[in-house]
This record gives C-alpha cells, sequence and structure tokens, in this order.
C-alpha cells in the first residue's frame, strides 16, 4: 500500500541513494563505528548530490522534488547508515528556516549554496535548561546599531561541527514574542565550538554545542522579524524534524528486518535453519508488520505534506505567517507528529525482538544489531519525546491545537519545479 503513494520518479531517486549508500558509505561505517569522530567527508559528498536541496525550489537551484522524496533519500541513507542519514535529516530542519522565514536576499545567497551542497545549514534551539521547553531559552541577541550581539549556550545541535550557517534562535525580549532567529555563519568570531563528545550511538554524526561570546552579526542576519523565533523554532520541528526523524527510524527499521531475517535463514539450531523454530517465524512476522506499518505512516504524512499546499498561488510566503496565507485544504501536522511517534516507538519495539532473536550473538561488534539499537535510541528525543507527541496529539483530538504549520506555510511546502528567476 505504502508505493501507492510513489511515481517514477521516486523508485529512480531510491535506486540512485541506495547505490550510493551500499557503494560509499557502508565501507565507511566500520571505521565510523570505531573511531566515533565526526565524518566530514561522507557528509560532503551526500551535499554534493544535491539531496540537501530536495526541497528546495528549482528556482534557486533545488531538487524541487518534495518531502516524500526528502523521506526516500533518508530512509536509504539510514538503512545503511544512522548516522549518515541524520546527517541529511539535520540539515534539511536548517533548509526549512530559511525556505520559509528568509528574505528573497536571504534565500537567492544561501539557498543555492545548500543546493549545490558547497553549504551546510543546521538549526540551533535546544539548551541546557531548554529542551522541548523552548520558550525556557536564555541565550540573548541584543541590539546594538546595525548588528546584533549574541550571548550564549546552544546543546544537542545535528550537524555542529561540519554546518557552515546556523539557524539560531536567541531571546530579545522577554515573553512568548521575545524570541528572534539568526543566521550566524560558522567562521564569525565570538562563536567557539567544544570538541564533540562521544556519544551512544550515531557514530560520524556531529551532535555538539555551540558556544556564543559576544558573538557580533548584522541585522541583515536577522530571519524574519523580531519575536518570530518561536515561530521558526515550531514549525521547523512540526514540518521537518518529525517527519525527517520518521525516515531516520524508518531506515533503521529496514536494515534490522534485512539483518534479522539473514541472520535467522543462516543460524542451524536442531538441525534445520532458526527460522523454522514456530517463536523465531512469529517474532520475525512483528518486525515485518511493524516496518510496513511504519512505512505507510511516514509515507503517508511526507505525502499529505507535499499535497496540502498544492494549490497555493505563490511559491514564496517569506514570514507573512499571520494574515496573508489563505488556509485551503486540510493541514498534516498531526499525522506529521504520529509519522515520528509510531516510527520510534516500533523501531524501539523491532530492535529488542530482534536482539531477542539473536541472542548472545547480537552482543558481537560483528553483527550490527548492536548498531542498530544504539543508533535507534538517538531518535527518540528530538523534536518532541513521544509524550510530547502524544500531548500534542491529545490536543488535536480535543480541538484544543493552536493552529496547523502545515496549513499556515503551506505555499512553500509542496513540489513546485520551474525555471530559475534572474538573479
Amino acid at each position: 500500500m505504502s508505493d501507492a503513494y510513489l511515481e517514477e520518479r521516486h523508485h529512480q531517486l531510491r535506486a540512485q541513494v541506495r547505490a550510493f549508500a551500499e557503494l560509499k558509505v557502508a565501507p565507511r561505517v566500520a571505521d565510523m563505528e570505531h573511531t566515533g569522530a565526526v565524518e566530514t567527508e561522507l557528509a560532503t559528498a551526500i551535499a554534493q548530490q544535491g539531496w540537501i536541496g530536495v526541497t528546495i525550489d528549482r528556482a534557486y537551484g533545488g531538487m524541487g522534488a518534495g518531502h516524500l522524496a526528502k523521506t526516500i533519500i533518508i530512509e536509504e541513507l539510514s538503512r545503511i547508515s544512522g548516522a549518515m542519514g541524520t546527517v541529511a535529516q539535520a540539515s534539511q530542519l536548517g533548509v526549512a528556516k530559511i525556505i520559509h522565514f528568509g528574505s528573497e536576499r536571504q534565500k537567492r545567497i544561501w539557498l543555492p549554496k545548500i543546493a549545490s551542497g558547497s553549504c551546510l545549514p543546521t538549526i540551533a534551539v535546544t539548551e541546557p535548561e531548554a529542551g522541548s521547553h523552548v520558550l525556557g531559552m536564555q541565550m540573548t541577541a541584543r541590539r546594538d546599531g546595525r548588528h546584533y550581539v549574541l550571548n550564549g549556550c546552544k546543546i544537542h545541535i545535528g550537524n555542529s561541527h561540519i554546518g557552515d550557517i546556523h539557524g539560531v534562535i536567541a531571546r530579545t525580549s522577554e515573553g512568548s514574542q521575545g524570541l528572534t532567529a539568526f543566521l550566524v555563519e560558522a567562521d564569525r568570531p565570538g562563536l567557539t565550538l567544544p570538541p564533540p563528545r562521544r556519544t551512544l550511538g550515531l557514530h560520524g554524526f556531529s551532535f555538539g554545542e555551540l558556544h556564543f561570546t559576544d558573538c557580533r552579526i548584522p541585522v541583515g542576519n536577522r530571519l524574519g522579524r523580531e519575536g518570530e523565533g518561536l515561530d521558526v523554532a515550531y514549525s521547523s520541528s512540526v514540518l521537518y524534524g518529525r517527519p525527517n526523524l520518521a525516515a531516520v527510524a524508518l531506515g533503521i527499521h529496514q536494515a534490522i528486518l534485512e539483518q534479522t531475517t539473514a541472520f535467522a535463514s543462516e543460524r542451524v539450531r536442531y538441525g534445520k535453519q532458526l527460522h523454522h523454530l514456530p517463536n523465531i517465524k512469529i517474532k520475525i512476522g512483528q518486525i515485518q508488520s511493524r516496518v510496513m506499518t511504519a512505512r505507510l505512516v511516514a509515507y503517508h504524512a511526507a505525502h499529505l505534506l507535499d499535497s496540502v499546499g498544492k494549490d497555493q498561488a505563490s511559491p514564496d510566503c517569506g514570514s507573512q505567517l499571520e494574515s496573508t496565507l489563505p488556509n485551503t485544504g486540510a493541514g498534516c501536522d498531526a499525522e506529521l507528529m504520529n509519522a515520528k511517534l509510531i516510527n520510534v516507538e516500533l523501531v524501539l519495539d523491532s530492535v529488542r525482538t530482534a536482539m531477542e532473536i539473536h541472542a548472545a550473538a547480537g552482543l558481537m561488534d560483528d553483527i550490527p544489531i548492536g548498531r542498530y539499537l544504539r543508533d535507534a535510541h538517538h531518535i527518540f528525543a528530538p523534536a518532541g519525546t513521544s509524550d510530547i507527541q502524544l500531548l500534542r496529539l491529545a490536543e488535536a483530538a480535543l480541538g484544543q491545537s493552536k493552529g496547523q504549520w502545515s496549513q499556515r506555510l503551506s505555499a512553500a511546502l509542496s513540489p513546485r519545479p520551474g525555471p530559475a528567476p534572474p538573479l
């Protein structure tokens, strides 16, 4: 049923990404696991394929292929390496902030560079005292003439040590309207990065801290208006972060299924292949069912995200958020939240099932099931834990949602190929 959402271009894209992942990424996985070092060469190679620009309009040099295509790219990379799939998904959050809130000048400067692979964007929201509680943010941005001066710390930033342009949310005043978004180049004086720490999983992925000490940036680096930072953070998380992480989980899930079926076919017990044991066959059936369900939910959500903006006339909504966008079509915020919830919970269930099938063999480094277990746990917290998704889904059921980002920013969501305007 999930294939019902796919066109021939999606199948061709999957074959292209799978070939790249198996040829270029797979040989580097063992080294990434052994050293834990940030893998910059593969990240650059992925970006140079143009895949970070999959949702960028062709007018800015992007693929203009939409969110379902993005899901397939992230899934196929994650099937071979959760770390490299996460490189692609984390950069997409950086893309989102510019697409939806960037000025025309900012789009023309940065989107072609991102689309060509010469620039990796990030988004920097989380702080030591403010994870999902975005309003607890303490980092400050003080206006000083034609500049802002940034002070504070961001943590758990995807692609922190390989990013070229950071989308930073900082506090310009008190309250919910006191957050503002900025573009901060990685080489700005006053921005420093402590050495990356080794993590439980996703070895090769950069997941570090950004420290700002009197970091001056021009006013032209502000994204949108003062006070729109909360909108930038929330919309990027809902429209990109949640479906992207669902795609990472889905790729890991598919790898778990393939590894486990191969193991059960190769391992012999009581004179027969392991999968002949009824309890093993049932467990494999559980994993297969979960993968099918997870893929259907992820593809459905991405398809809706591509579809919700197709009736919009203008491809550029900029930061005109409150009053200028018509609300045509149904939003799909709940489906995006559910995609992350279902994919994360099911992959965690399946990796435990797979560990039970592998038994002691699953504890050995030469079998990747332990890597899948560690990588899967990294997908749980970003863009909201499962409890956060359930709270938001409950609000949707109770009619308590505060609007839908997929409607408010729909004009720039659907695939929109077209000729490039003069720069």
